[in-house]
């Protein structure tokens, strides 16, 4: 048990300074002022001069590796427990990408339930970048239902040279079964879309709005703010039809290509366009590859997704963008896991998981990481690492 006593709690909307009682893994209390009795077994942390916010959720991660459009040689490696915990993420959501070949559904799964073992949260997505979807069982609503940490399908690649180029009515189908999967399992049923720079841009996703009665909840384009011209889009299809987007936290701000977009950025943009808070999200395509392309689609190289993004984006919407915290800190917290379905993920409210990360209230730096209730990282050391490292 422990009682973290004075901190500025963002839950993710500011809630001022309180103490927080947890234990067995979940959030116990909340309030202004709980005793500190260390006699029955609590340890006490000083909260004061720190912000305590939910453990970051993470949409969109390779966990076992991605890539291999340079070679075999070019294929990722699989992700290592503190490279997640680093960056106050506690869950994740697995996916397979371009290569769902040697990357494979049972693989991802073993892996899922490794890092569960290990101590955080995690989920994954049927399927990879190909349709038709490869599965487990042959069937996306198998899947879904009889495959416990199976929450939706995805990465579904559209308006991209590395998809199959399926069709509207294809992609359609693919989101029905999802959402008809997610209802009979009392899962989100959700569809991560990666997002290509083909000029079709969102017309997929809004054909499913405009053709069925699917609600856009059901959908997650991602990779949003790899152009201006993306992100203007997909502010567009935010504000008139109430759709979501995902902001990708991966690329290196220091190099990105003319057209791209910061993801801190494009928060803000988002913001004040009128897009409200609850329809943006942040995830990191953590351990992916990041190939480049020549204009013809030829290979010229590749770098490699960290799931730390996630935090630093979200810290810069607030020091260098000027977005407030409880806005910015929603990306990342409470909005995910409400489009997965996870009501005990993403919020400081008692009976929640005591997912739980203190930071400096100046600089945003994380001094302290829990994972449902286990302390992982304290006074910024990682206390808690895989099997392997």
């Amino acid at each position: 048990m422990y009682l973290i006593k004075g901190a500025a709690v963002y839950a993710p909307e500011a809630l001022g300074c309180m103490d927080v009682l947890i234990g067995g893994g979940k959030i116990l209390k909340v309030a202004e002022e709980l005793p500190a009795e260390e006699a029955y077994g609590v340890s006490v942390m000083d909260g004061s001069g720190m912000i305590l916010m939910p453990g970051l959720i993470d949409a969109h991660v390779h966990i076992l590796g991605g890539g291999g459009e340079g070679g075999a040689r070019t294929r990722t490696p699989e992700i290592m427990l503190s490279d997640i915990i680093t960056g106050g993420v506690t869950t994740v959501v697995g996916c397979l990408g371009t290569d769902g070949c040697t990357r494979t559904m049972t693989n991802l799964l073993a892996k899922a339930k490794g890092l569960e073992e290990e101590g955080i949260t995690t989920y994954v997505y049927t399927g990879s970048y190909q349709v038709p979807v490869r599965t487990l069982t042959g069937s996306i609503m198998d899947d879904i239902i009889l495959l416990d940490r199976v929450v939706g399908t995805g990465e579904i690649a559209i308006s991209d040279h590395r998809s199959s180029q399926p069709t509207k009515e294809e992609f359609a189908k693919i989101v029905a079964d999802t959402r008809v999967g997610g209802i009979l399992s009392a899962k989100a049923g959700l569809v991560n879309i990666h997002m290509g720079d083909g000029k079709e841009k969102l017309e997929f996703l809004r054909y499913v709005l405009e053709h069925t009665q699917i609600p856009p909840a059901n959908m997650l384009p991602t990779h949003i703010n790899r152009s201006i011209t993306l992100m203007e889009d997909g502010i567009d299809y935010a504000k008139t039809l109430g759709g979501y987007i995902d902001l990708t936290t991966s690329s290196d701000p220091d190099f990105l290509e003319p057209d791209e977009v910061k993801a801190s950025t494009g928060l803000k943009m988002a913001l004040d366009a009128g897009v409200p808070a609850e329809q943006v999200t942040f995830s990191s395509d953590g351990q992916g590859s990041l190939p480049i392309f020549a204009l013809d689609g030829t290979f010229l190289g590749l770098g490699v997704g960290k799931v730390t993004s996630l935090y630093r984006e979200m810290r810069d919407a607030v020091l260098t963008d000027g977005v407030p915290l409880a806005d910015a800190l929603k990306p990342v917290t409470s909005n995910p896991a409400a489009l997965l379905k996870l009501p005990q993920k993403g919020r400081i409210t008692e009976n929640a998981d005591a997912d739980l990360v203190l930071a400096d209230e100046k600089t945003l730096e994380i001094d302290t990481v829990l994972a449902k209730g286990r302390l992982m990282i304290s006074e910024g050391k990682v206390l808690v690492k895989g099997t392997f490292e």
